[in-house]
């Protein structure tokens, strides 16, 4: 069968054979064995529903096999033959444009130069899923190859419950993933659904389909690094950063250091993912010795290089030794998936990762023990190098908040807030988010090389011209911006499908959407996808990274994220996603995203132009009530420029009417 008819055909009526589990692959790792044995016939119920009953008898055993052995009912058998990855848009079969895009997203998040885990649907941070299975993968492709354009595919989790009658201008396709009920989102409920086969931790842009490899990080973590330096008044070059974690979000870290022009340390347990990325140019070197390690940082100090460093251990390993040999850390951080952190998210020191693997799934309570060391252990090491001059933040996964968990010696004074801020809380948010900034990105559908280059060069003329009007409190943003994209080619970012990002504000990105939209008019280039991280100004609330720099009291709240993805929905989106978890763990956060296909059409026009402005401009509002300074300057400049928008601003409140 062509790859058209194999997508055409869904769940296959005939069994596909069996597929021998590759070793080559990086996988999932085990997970724990939760589910009662009673559970386990009801998983065992829930996953044969998908096919007829005639194969029961010969499926049953093998997933019966699959859930002892790797704790999730994956469906192996029915992985396609075909290789994944984003094809040109015009080579998915359908009757829609805009579902023959979302198959493109799609394939591109599993494309195993992408996905961190990809015969496991396992986007990135270790358990971020598309799908739960292959059945699920093999019935939505099916379902978008017959969708048309007056209907709407509803996917719960992972699963398509089905193609629904709605109208051009509804989504496409609407996703939620692990939408639970507050009182179910303990980690151990994540376990039991998931291995149940009834729910999904989405991450932020693995369960929407927006997932663009490491370069949608690279950029955030550059102007991330980029600030942290003037922050600390001091320039990048002979600066070190040491941080950890290389899979596939974090993977980002050395290339952003090189980008921002620092010497990175970034310390990686897992062979396989360590070579991988050295392999793709992410990493300059990878040392497996701590003294070699120490003599070569204290080289490329002394000779001011811009260098990145994939230490293949533990990151504790590399903060005390660095301690004792008085290697000075300029910058420090962490992005191992914390958010995970007792299913492979995060290793303990002194035992290796093939044991701590064992350990995980065979002995949990002892692995959990061993984490909790592990963090207390980091914790020390770090507050030594604090006390010397390093500057430490809290890079949103969860670090702070579960060393906390482990008694580490993370609190302030107060005992209530932690020692150190988040990224976000210093960073991000003062320097972005209050103003609209935030990782706006496009998808060249053509997958042509030159109609990105095309695009980089569209999107600069239009921040090169807003730059020489724009006010002075967002001018060090436009020039990052400007600078990031006429690199980004020569930085070799792409990985998977053409994709790029950068970071604007809803005025930069109605710009830039719309020029794109009339390049597309006018035979330019070829299809384009809008999209974001869900990291970004409006779309998460996350008390402890994105929502961390609220101040009012409401960050716990998750107003922000469900308004906008009902409002994206009604102003034009061509799908949006809601989910629960994404960075810092399963119920710690509420994260929505969108896509949208521009066709060079009037139509389209239309959309962008009303969609954007609200994706952004929702957060900001909510930011300014929060009495955030830079989003007060910021949504009055919107209410300048639109007419129609009237917000709610706050009145501060004189701090001596307080004092009593």
């Amino acid at each position: 069968m062509t790859f058209q008819q194999q997508i055409q055909q869904g769940i296959p009526s005939v069994l596909p054979q069996a597929k021998p589990y590759e070793t080559d692959i990086n996988h999932a790792p085990k997970r724990k064995d939760i589910l009662s044995t009673a559970e386990k016939k009801l998983a065992l119920r829930n996953a044969l529903r998908y096919f007829e009953a005639q194969h029961h008898t010969e499926l049953v055993g093998e997933f019966a096999a699959e859930l002892e052995t790797y704790g999730r009912i994956y469906m192996y058998r029915f992985r396609p033959d075909y290789k994944m990855f984003a094809r040109p848009i015009g080579e998915y079969p359908g009757k829609s444009e805009q579902a023959k895009a979302i198959m493109l997203m799609i394939q591109n998040n599993l494309d195993y130069a992408v996905a961190q885990h990809p015969h496991e649907l396992i986007t990135y941070g270790g358990n971020g899923a598309v799908f739960q299975n292959w059945a699920q993968y093999l019935l939505t492709m099916q379902y978008l190859s017959e969708m048309t354009d007056e209907q709407t595919l509803t996917m719960y989790s992972g699963h398509p419950m089905g193609l629904f009658p709605s109208h051009k201008e509804a989504p496409r396709v609407v996703v939620t993933n692990g939408m639970v009920i507050p009182n179910y989102s303990k980690p151990d409920d994540w376990e039991k659904m998931n291995a149940l086969g009834v729910s999904q931790y989405g991450q932020m842009t693995a369960g929407s389909y927006m997932y663009i490899g490491p370069q949608g990080i690279v950029h955030g973590t550059t102007i991330t690094v980029l600030n942290a330096f003037r922050k600390i008044k001091r320039s990048p070059k002979g600066g070190l950063f040491v941080t950890s974690g290389l899979g596939g979000m974090s993977g980002a870290q050395p290339k952003a250091g090189n980008i921002a022009g620092c010497i990175t340390v970034c310390a990686e347990v897992n062979p396989k993912i360590t070579h991988i990325r050295h392999s793709q140019g992410w990493i300059n070197e990878v040392i497996e010795n701590a003294d070699e390690l120490v003599r070569r940082v204290a080289l490329a100090q002394a000779n001011k290089e811009i260098v990145s460093i994939g230490y293949l251990g533990n990151v504790v390993d590399v903060w005390e030794k660095f301690d004792t040999e008085n290697i000075h850390i300029d910058l420090g951080s962490d992005q191992t998936s914390l958010h995970n952190p007792w299913a492979g998210g995060y290793y303990p020191a002194d035992i290796t990762f093939e044991e701590a693997n064992i350990m995980m799934a065979s002995s949990p309570d002892l692995f959990k023990i061993k984490v909790q060391e592990t963090l207390r252990r980091h914790t020390t090491a770090i507050n030594k190098h604090t006390a010397k001059g390093t500057y430490f933040f809290d890079y949103g996964n969860a670090f702070l908040l579960e060393a906390s968990r482990a008694g580490a010696a993370v609190m302030a004074e107060n005992q209530i807030d932690f020692k150190y801020p988040s990224y976000v809380q210093d960073i991000m948010g003062p320097m972005c988010f209050d103003y609209g900034f935030g990782p706006f990105r496009w998808v060249c559908a053509s997958g042509k090389p030159e109609d990105l280059a095309k695009t980089d060069v569209i999107a600069c003329q239009v921040l090169e011209e807003m730059a020489k009007t724009a006010p002075v409190e967002i001018q060090q943003q436009m020039q990052d911006n400007i600078h990031w994209i006429k690199g980004a080619q020569e930085n070799k970012l792409v990985v998977g499908s053409q994709a790029r990002i950068l970071y604007a504000d809803s005025e930069g990105r109605v710009k830039i959407a719309e020029a794109f939209n009339q390049a597309i008019a006018n035979g330019e280039i070829g299809t384009i996808i809008l999209g974001r991280d869900h990291h970004d100004v409006s779309g998460t609330d996350s008390p402890y990274r994105e929502t961390s720099n609220i101040y009012d009291g409401s960050r716990f709240t998750a107003d922000m994220a469900i308004q906008n993805v009902i409002g994206d929905s009604f102003r034009g989106a061509t799908w949006v996603s809601i989910h629960n978890g994404g960075g810092v763990g399963w119920g710690e956060v509420i994260n929505g995203g969108f896509g949208m296909v521009l066709d060079g059409s009037k139509e389209a026009s239309k959309r962008l132009a009303s969609m954007l402005f609200w994706d952004v401009n929702n957060g900001i509002s909510r930011r300014s009530w929060a009495r955030n300074e830079g989003a007060v300057f910021a949504i009055k400049r919107a209410m300048e420029t639109e007419p129609l928008l009237k917000v709610t601003l706050p009145t501060l409140v004189a701090d001596d009417l307080l004092d009593f």
